[in-house]
C-alpha cells in the first residue's frame, strides 16, 4: 500500500525540520518497505505574500486526495498576526473536521527537564484537546454606539451588570463566544477513552472550568460522565485548569490520558512540551480518525531562527511517527521513536536548546543512522 502525503514545509524554520522528518520517513520506507508518495504545497506566507492567496476551495480539495498532511510551520512576521494561523491552520483544521488535537508529552532519556528530579518516567502522558469548536469557533465581534440586534443582549447584560448604556454613552466592547456541541464533546472525550484503552493507561482526566463557566463546561463534564460509563475499567476524573496547571508542574507522573476543551488544552500543552525539554521536543497530530489528518511539530515556524540551520528537528520527526501509526504502520513507527531515543539518550547530536552545538542537518542524519544500525543495514 502506498500512503500519499501532501508536504506543507510552510515558513520560517519549517522548511529545514520538514527536510529532516522527510529524511527519516526516506529511511524508514527504504529500510522497513513502507511505501510514500510525497508531494508538496507552497501554502504559507511567503506564498500569500506573492499571491495573495491562502487556501481555496480547489485547494482544499486537492488536499482530500492525500491520506496525511504533514507541516513544517506557520507564521510569518511580514503578515499581520492571526491571518495565516486562520487562512491556513484552522481552515485545514475546520475542513477536514480533524476534531482531536493529540499531544503527547513524553521526557526523553538525555533530554534536561525543567522540574528538579523528574525523569522519563515521571513525565509520560497524552493531551487529548479539543479542535474545531470552544473559543475557537471564531464568533465574535465589536461594537460601539447604536447597536445592532445580535448585539441586544449584550447591552442589556452591560446595563444589567455594570450600570452602563452602551447605547447612550457610547461605550465600545469586544467579545468573543465559546460554542460547544454535544455531539463535538461526545466524540473527542470517547478518543480519549479509546487511547487510554489502547495504551493501556488506567485514568482519563477531563478539564473544565464548570465552577464559572457553567453553561459551557457544564455540559462538557455530563458529557464525560456519561461517555465514562462506557469505560469501567478507566477510572475517570474531573479537575478545574487552574488545578491541572499547578500539578502538571508538581506531580506530572499523576496524568495519563488528559481530555480538555479546545483553549484550554492549548494553553496546557504548550506548558507540557516544556516539561518534556522544550517546544522542539514536542509532536502535535490534528486527528480526524476517519479522514484526513495533519502531523507538525508545535514550536511554530521561529522566524528569528529561521535559515540558521539550529533548530531541533526531533518534534517534527516525532511528528512523522505519529503519522506512521495513524496510517497504521505502528511498527514502523516504534522504530523511529527507538531511533530517536538512542541519539538523546547517546548525547553526542543534540542542538543548542538541549545543550548542544549540533547543526538541524547533523541530528536527522543521525536519527537515519541509528535507523540503519538498529536494522542492521
Amino acid at each position: 500500500m502506498v500512503h500519499k502525503i501532501a508536504v506543507i514545509p510552510g515558513d520560517g524554520v519549517g522548511p529545514e525540520v520538514i527536510r529532516e522528518g522527510m529524511k527519516v520517513l526516506w529511511a524508514v520506507s527504504e529500510l522497513m518497505g513502507v511505501e510514500f508518495q510525497f508531494e508538496e504545497f507552497p501554502y504559507g506566507g511567503e506564498y500569500y505574500l506573492r499571491t495573495g492567496r491562502l487556501l481555496e476551495e480547489e485547494d482544499l480539495k486537492e488536499l482530500s486526495k492525500f491520506d496525511a498532511i504533514y507541516l513544517g510551520a506557520v507564521g510569518d512576521p511580514r503578515v499581520p498576526t492571526g491571518v495565516l494561523e486562520k487562512g491556513i491552520l484552522l481552515t485545514l483544521r475546520f475542513y477536514f473536521d480533524q476534531y482531536v488535537n493529540l499531544r503527547p508529552v513524553k521526557l526523553y532519556p538525555g533530554v534536561p527537564c525543567p522540574l528538579k528530579d523528574k525523569r522519563p518516567e515521571d513525565i509520560n502522558f497524552y493531551v487529548v484537546r479539543e479542535n474545531t469548536e470552544d473559543f475557537y469557533v471564531g464568533l465574535g465581534g465589536r461594537g460601539r454606539g447604536r447597536w445592532r440586534e445580535e448585539h441586544e443582549v449584550l447591552r442589556k447584560l452591560y446595563q444589567l451588570k455594570l450600570g452602563l448604556d452602551l447605547e447612550t454613552e457610547g461605550e465600545e466592547i469586544a467579545y468573543q463566544v465559546g460554542v460547544m456541541s454535544r455531539r463535538g464533546a461526545e466524540r473527542v472525550i470517547r478518543y480519549a477513552f479509546e487511547l487510554a484503552r489502547r495504551e493501556g493507561r488506567k485514568r482519563v482526566t477531563a478539564v473544565d472550568k464548570a465552577n464559572v463557566l457553567t453553561h459551557l463546561y457544564g455540559m462538557w463534564r455530563e458529557v464525560f460522565q456519561e461517555v465514562a460509563r462506557d469505560y469501567a475499567g478507566v477510572e475517570a476524573e474531573f479537575a478545574f485548569v487552574d488545578a491541572v496547571a499547578m500539578w502538571m508542574v508538581k506531580n506530572p507522573e499523576h496524568y495519563e490520558v488528559v481530555v480538555t476543551p479546545n483553549m484550554f488544552g492549548d494553553i496546557l500543552t504548550d506548558l507540557g512540551a516544556m516539561l518534556q525539554g522544550g517546544m522542539g521536543m514536542a509532536p502535535g497530530g490534528n486527528l480526524n480518525p476517519e479522514g484526513v489528518s495533519m502531523f507538525e511539530p508545535i514550536h511554530g515556524s521561529a522566524p528569528k531562527h529561521a535559515g540558521k540551520g539550529i533548530a531541533n528537528p526531533m518534534a517534527t520527526i516525532l511528528a512523522g511517527k505519529m503519522m506512521l501509526e495513524e496510517l497504521g504502520e505502528r511498527e514502523a513507527a516504534e522504530a523511529v521513536e527507538r531511533a530517536v531515543k538512542e541519539v538523546l539518550r547517546e548525547g553526542r547530536y543534540l542542538t543548542r536548546d538541549l545543550g548542544g552545538n549540533c547543526r538541524t542537518q547533523e541530528v536527522g542524519d543521525a536519527v537515519v543512522r541509528k535507523l540503519r544500525e538498529l536494522h542492521g543495514r
